[in-house]
């Protein structure tokens, strides 16, 4: 074949190749092309040896298949059949050999470049004489690549039966047979995936055939409710099949559900989120009606199934009973909005509120912010005068988690002049005006915006007096035990819907919506009443007082700002009353727990 000069040695390899090209391609498997490709390196191209390392799906490239012209006694290289070299030894070899256009040849001399983990074998052929001869320690590669260039393999050649490297006239061939070689190998791997996925597709018909007894099994006999709804014509919506856990779950026979659908169970407040559901196929956590009248909280997970012709077919539907963890997920959340001790909402929740109430809006109606009514002081107690405490019996009964734990009691007039676009359904939160002396007579005889004007959220904040004297005399307990009552006293003392929160310590507050500042006066005038009255606690009767400075919320006002403001004019009744400040301001250190 080196004979190069002779065009009649050209003709006999190219009519080699012609023959074994068309052996690979009438190889009717991956292992039967594979061998054939080493086969026709071998009988073709003038090699005594071949083997082809195939790409595995891991990248891994393994031994797949050898060929030997003549077997030698310690077994020749059929045994590398099988052995595995990481892809990353592999591209290194390759980088490192000399480029012969797409062959790759490596040198005797740069065997240090096979990485421990490629697969090698060397014969005891002769050493070469000449620099153009065979050494048994050389190696030429022809990497085979895929129409889209990924690696399919690597077709290893040894020992050419000339005793020398190849020549120009045996490197082309050998890229070209190399190149037939990828097309057959590409085209026997999708022949063995059609085959494979016929074999799947088979397998599949016969699991289809089975399946409907299996999902007709599960369904019927799943422990949790399953319900199929239809998505097309008159039904449309409507339970065509449930299961017998889904009747004990809502308590309604099977009969009755299949003549009605979810919208037609579910709680009102989660239609809504019912409808959005079903169109997504999604999940949802919702309510659904029992037979006796109440609610059950359930999970539902929407599944659409299709048909590959004809589209969406109809809804499966998982029903699973979460009404313990919407139990135990409530309490939770009441634990973080509520203060341990009292049950009353805490100064986080209160902020909430508030934020809730306010928009970033400013107010058009009413007086500036922070037009805000110190309580008169004839309504305070001095700090000394709670110095006796008498004997007494405990707080049994008393009931912490009395009174409102949410909501605002709007103004029933209608809507605020405060709406507008940029606030959607929002009524403006707004200060009440602040009219003069001889404007009062007037105020009932308002009406529309002038009305509401004189309406607004008060915000009392009240500072217990006196409270500190009895946490240091008597102990953190009856400390506690005070509070508790304090809350209780003031939860009886508002309306429904006002809010009364502990801020921490010693202090809380209380809004009140839609009154007033002569209702906010008479508000605050009511929670001290109920404060001020003795209490006994483990057998003593225990008294504190309450400095209460009103304020207003407005739209356009922060939570910060709106606290702090209620919060100074609590101060300003305290330098009203003369000396209690001090006292006061002594004990502030220990509160502000909130």
């Amino acid at each position: 074949m080196e004979a190069e000069s002779e065009p009649y040695v050209r003709l006999a390899t190219l009519r080699t190749l012609h023959r074994v090209v068309a052996d690979l391609n009438a190889a009717r498997s991956l292992a039967g092309t594979l061998q054939a490709v080493v086969e026709g390196a071998v009988h073709g191209l003038g090699f005594d040896a071949a083997a082809v390392s195939l790409v595995r799906p891991d990248g891994d490239l393994v031994v797949a298949a050898v060929w030997e012209l003549e077997e030698s006694a310690m077994g020749g290289p059929s045994v590398l059949l099988g052995q595995v070299g990481s892809r990353e030894s592999w591209d290194r070899l390759l980088g490192v050999s000399d480029h012969w256009g797409t062959l790759r040849f490596l040198p005797y001399d740069r065997g240090w470049a096979v990485a421990s983990d490629i697969p090698r074998w060397i014969g005891d052929g002769p050493l070469p004489v000449y620099a153009n001869d065979w050494h048994p320690a050389d190696g030429l590669l022809a990497p085979m690549y895929s129409a889209g260039g990924d690696l399919l393999g690597v077709l290893s050649v040894d020992r050419p039966r000339s005793g020398k490297r190849p020549g120009a006239w045996t490197r082309e061939a050998l890229e070209m047979f190399s190149l037939q070689a990828s097309i057959a190998i590409g085209n026997a791997r999708l022949r063995a995936e059609m085959q494979r996925a016929l074999a799947r597709l088979e397998k599949e018909q016969q699991a289809l055939r089975a399946s409907e007894e299996s999902f007709r099994q599960a369904f019927e006999y799943a422990p949790s409710g399953m319900a199929i709804t239809e998505l097309h014509g008159a039904g449309r919506g409507q339970l065509t099949r449930v299961n017998d856990a889904l009747c004990r779950l809502l308590g309604r026979p099977r009969a009755v559900l299949r003549q009605q659908s979810f919208a037609d169970l579910v709680h009102p407040e989660d239609r809504a989120l019912l409808e959005r559901t079903s169109a997504e196929s999604g999940r949802a956590e919702l309510r659904l009606s029992r037979r006796d009248g109440g609610y059950q909280w359930v999970c539902l997970r929407n599944s659409i199934v299709a048909d590959a012709a004809e589209g969406p077919s109809f809804l499966l539907t998982h029903v699973e009973d979460i009404e313990e963890r919407k139990r135990h997920e409530f309490q939770l959340a009441h634990r973080a909005s509520h203060d341990a001790l009292t049950g009353l909402p805490n100064s986080a929740e209160l902020k909430a509120r508030l934020a809730r109430r306010l928009c970033s809006e400013p107010q058009t109606v009413g007086a500036a912010a922070g037009a805000e009514t110190a309580y008169p002081a004839p309504y305070g107690y001095p700090a000394d005068s709670y110095a006796a405490h008498a004997a007494y019996d405990g707080l049994e009964g008393a009931d912490p988690y009395a009174g409102p734990v949410h909501g605002y009691r709007l103004p029933e007039a209608g809507p605020l002049p405060g709406l507008t676009a940029a606030c959607g359904e929002h009524v403006h939160a707004v200060v009440p005006t602040d009219h003069g002396p001889g404007e009062a007579w007037s105020a009932p005889f308002r009406s529309g915006a002038a009305a509401h004007a004189d309406k607004g959220l008060a915000v009392l904040f009240c500072d217990l007096d006196g409270f500190k004297s009895i946490n240091d005399r008597f102990g953190h307990n009856a400390g506690d035990a005070v509070l508790v009552e304090v809350a209780r006293r003031l939860s009886q003392a508002v309306r429904d819907g006002d809010t009364v929160a502990r801020l921490g310590g010693d202090e809380f507050v209380v809004l009140a919506d839609g009154i007033g500042r002569e209702e906010a006066k008479d508000l605050a005038h009511r929670l001290r009443n109920a404060i001020i009255p003795p209490m006994r606690i483990d057998g003593r009767a225990m008294r504190v007082g309450v400095s209460l400075g009103i304020g207003w919320a407005g739209c356009g006002m922060s939570t910060e700002e709106v606290l702090h403001t209620a919060d100074e004019r609590m101060y300003d009744e305290k330098r009203a009353r003369g000396g209690a400040v001090r006292g006061a301001r002594g004990e502030r250190s220990h509160r502000r727990a909130g």
